[in-house]
């Protein structure tokens, strides 16, 4: 598959995305029983995690959209830029952050310090992919979908200069 001037090929197919997922629901459900979890999306990427996730939860919820950017095309930038902030009625919420991907984790651990600085009881980080080669900042991440190489992705929400997210699967730069 050709997105802009790269060439992909599928990574990780649509089915082992439903099933990644589910599992990582039920995880959730099990943890966060009774309670109700107020769930922080990361976007532009973890919206189809997101969306998929949420609806095999059967624990009440709260939901918002918060955005932050680290990356231009292939590569981080190393400032985190704050384009869509988080709502201040998560102090003394439980939270559970859903990302994407945790790639070098800068993104995720300025994140991290900034949601924290604002009060939640808890926070717990649900990511369907993680990069543990790549990992360069200390980022727990509670709910980890599927571990992955050190590996260029688009699909499922990723993209490649904006294009790519609407992919079922998951393709990797061939």
């Amino acid at each position: 598959m050709r997105i802009l001037d790269k060439n992909f090929v599928e990574f990780i197919s649509e089915k082992e995305i439903a099933d990644i997922v589910a599992t990582m629901a039920s995880s959730i459900n099990q943890d966060y029983k009774g309670r109700n979890p107020y769930y922080l999306v990361m976007m532009n990427g973890a919206f189809l995690f997101a969306s998929d996730i949420l609806r095999l939860l059967d624990v009440d919820s709260d939901l918002a959209f918060v955005r932050y950017k680290s990356y231009e095309g292939m590569s981080s930038t190393g400032e985190l830029k704050e384009l869509l902030a988080i709502p201040d009625d998560v102090v003394g919420r439980d939270v559970i952050v859903l990302e994407d991907i945790v790639d070098t984790g800068f993104s995720m651990r300025a994140f991290l310090e900034i949601l924290k600085s604002k009060s939640p009881n808890s926070v717990a980080v649900a990511s369907f992919l993680v990069k543990p080669e790549a990992l360069r900042y200390d980022v727990k991440v509670d709910y980890v979908g599927r571990s992955i190489d050190n590996r260029f992705i688009v699909g499922y929400g990723l993209d490649y200069n904006g294009r790519g997210r609407n992919l079922r699967s998951i393709y990797v730069l061939e």
